[in-house]
């Protein structure tokens, strides 16, 4: 009798054991990644001219844009199933965590502090900081020339502490919800400069008086960030980056919304950061 008893409970156990791992296991994960979603609401932004921008009738354009749908499509997500949500830089880590995004393509660093809360693909592109100043502003030619200048800090946005904590140069931050409300408050004198990816100071530049001081002093290795966790999802995120230069899709894109900037673009495939 306490064999049998043993063995029932053994069965009861090995049973159990077995649905937890199917609910929990690769199933579930399955479920969780990227690559297995028949549809993507994908975070973007929607004030940065020729990256992210949400138009009159709440459709979205822009680099970013074009490259998450591309992404999405390699991961089988035609365009008509991708849900576009405007996601600002204080809220991309909240919002992956809490599965109110799938993904994230918006001007996304990469940075080991993110990397302990996001699992990120690429990069697909890597930008370097610059400068973006008014137009008389003649004495700023470099970095260290924002000493004791007024620059924009974006709500979390790391460009303003590459300024400072970084170059350790005493430049004044304020404190800015966008860049596109950077740059208006550069235009009205609240503000000396506005510091951070070259990729987004050209698309101001285009619609904006005022000029770029070509000084970049970083790399900035745009990722499409994803739940931490989801390495699946990442790995096949990079395929889709690796497939978008190599086609000569990513050259296109870069042309098309940056060819008349004056920016030495790249149209190699970034080194990737790997899948952690």
């Amino acid at each position: 009798m306490r064999a049998t008893t043993t063995t029932v409970r053994a069965a009861a156990a090995a049973v159990l054991a077995a649905s937890v791992l199917a609910g929990c296991g690769l199933g579930g994960a399955e479920k969780e990644s990227v690559a297995g979603k028949d549809s993507l609401v994908i975070g973007v932004k929607e004030d940065q001219p020729a990256l992210g921008v949400k138009r009159p009738d709440g459709t979205y354009e822009g680099f970013d844009v074009d490259v998450a749908t591309y992404i999405a499509g390699r991961l089988g997500v035609p365009k008509s199933r991708i849900t576009w949500r405007t996601t600002n830089s204080s809220v991309r880590e909240e919002a992956l965590a809490k599965g109110t995004v799938d993904m994230i393509v918006a001007t996304y660093s990469i940075t080991p502090k993110r990397k302990m809360k996001v699992t990120f693909g690429g990069p697909y592109y890597v930008a370097h900081q610059d400068t973006f100043v008014r137009a008389d502003a003649a004495a700023i030619r470099d970095v260290r020339d924002l000493k004791d200048k007024r620059i924009c800090e974006v709500t979390g946005s790391n460009s303003w502490r590459r300024v400072i904590e970084e170059r350790k140069v005493a430049a004044k931050p304020v404190t800015v919800d966008t860049y596109g409300a950077c740059m208006d408050a550069l235009a009205a004198g609240r503000l000396d400069a506005v510091s951070t990816d070259d990729l987004i100071l050209a698309g101001f530049a285009a619609g904006r008086p005022g000029r770029m001081i070509n000084a970049p002093f970083t790399d900035e290795k745009y990722g499409v960030g994803l739940k931490k966790g989801d390495l699946k999802g990442c790995e096949e995120v990079n395929r889709a980056i690796t497939a978008m230069y190599q086609d000569g899709t990513a050259e296109r894109l870069l042309k098309k919304w940056f060819g008349e900037s004056g920016l030495k673009l790249t149209t190699s495939v970034p080194q990737f950061e790997g899948c952690t």
